[in-house]
């Protein structure tokens, strides 16, 4: 007796025949048309929800912050420098930042220097917004206006989003810093220029105000530190020429030698035999000196280097004596 049709055939049998008959439908509908490549799909938009006031505000203080992370980790390492907060595990900051982040002592000052710049800059926009925000002066201006003045950057400012940007900069003073800013954004186009364009900038302002350099080899100047992170310890001290560059001279002083700009230099006007005294001070303090030095004595052979003199007195000699018996 045969077999009567399983359950699953039929139904299988039944999806096919109602696959079949929903195909020939289409051909149907298709072949009814003129044109087939007429035939339009429609497809339901997708709603993009905008975002609240608070996500908005959120967006442009995280976007400020990527833009500003090398502003963040100059003025982060300026106060880490200031407060000494390395001195628990470092004898010196330059020490702490080659172990803790991998920066050399020249690395850390760009990005401190960088960080002082951006804040120089900043200034701009808020200066721009005296002028131009609802056209009232300082004095009338709430509070809550200034912090949306500083919160936007659009049409207010234009500011660096990169070191790059921002390091030919250092060797100008600040109100000088901020004109050739403002020209390389011209430059630009209105938009961030580039370190090369900044760069190009830059020079054409030191081209034009450039002034001769009539400091000679073995000349002892003071080191004028103002506006100048990277000479932050070291005013009032005095540096003896090593090198004369167009734009700034090459100074050795008891730690080290420092390319100095010309307008960080003031000549003690010592005559000759004057300035060989200033050398061998110079020259026994260089010997002496070190960080890891107690630091008592290391601020003793850093007073030294500021004297407004080219002698030591006796207690000075006996103890700068008593410093290279001790090393030596």
């Amino acid at each position: 007796m045969p077999k009567p049709p399983s359950r699953r055939n039929k139904a299988t049998s039944a999806a096919s025949t109602d696959s079949t008959s929903a195909a020939n439908s289409v051909n149907e509908d298709i072949s009814q048309q003129e044109d087939p490549g007429s035939a339009t799909i429609t497809i339901s938009a997708v709603e993009v929800p905008e975002l609240t006031q608070e996500e908005q505000s959120d967006r442009l203080h995280l976007e400020r912050k990527v833009e500003r992370a090398f502003f963040e980790a100059g003025k982060a390492l300026m106060e880490l420098r200031d407060r000494r907060l390395y001195r628990s595990t470092h004898k010196t900051f330059e020490e702490y930042c080659r172990s803790r982040f991998g920066y050399t002592r020249m690395a850390a000052t760009y990005k401190i220097a960088a960080a002082t710049v951006m804040e120089n800059l900043s200034t701009i926009g808020l200066h721009n917004a005296e002028i131009t925000t609802d056209g009232l002066q300082p004095p009338q201006m709430s509070t809550i206006g200034l912090q949306n003045v500083e919160m936007s950057t659009s049409g207010l400012q234009i500011l660096p989003t990169n070191e790059r940007q921002v390091r030919p900069l250092v060797a100008l003073e600040p109100e000088v810093q901020r004109t050739a800013w403002q020209q390389a954004v011209q430059v630009a186009g209105g938009k961030v220029p580039t370190g090369r364009i900044v760069k190009d900038v830059v020079q054409r302002i030191m081209e034009r105000t450039q002034v001769p350099n009539t400091y000679q080899i073995g000349e002892v100047c003071q080191i004028l530190a103002k506006d100048n992170p990277e000479l932050r310890g070291k005013g009032s001290c005095w540096a003896i020429v090593s090198a004369v560059n167009d734009f700034s001279c090459t100074v050795k002083m008891w730690d080290g030698e420092y390319a100095v700009g010309l307008q960080h230099l003031k000549s003690y006007n010592y005559l000759p035999a004057e300035c060989e005294q200033v050398q061998e001070i110079s020259d026994r303090i260089s010997r002496v000196y070190s960080s890891v030095l107690e630091e008592s004595v290391q601020k003793f052979l850093e007073s030294l280097g500021k004297l407004k003199r080219v002698y030591l007195t006796d207690l000075e000699e006996k103890v700068l004596k008593v410093l290279e018996l001790e090393i030596y």
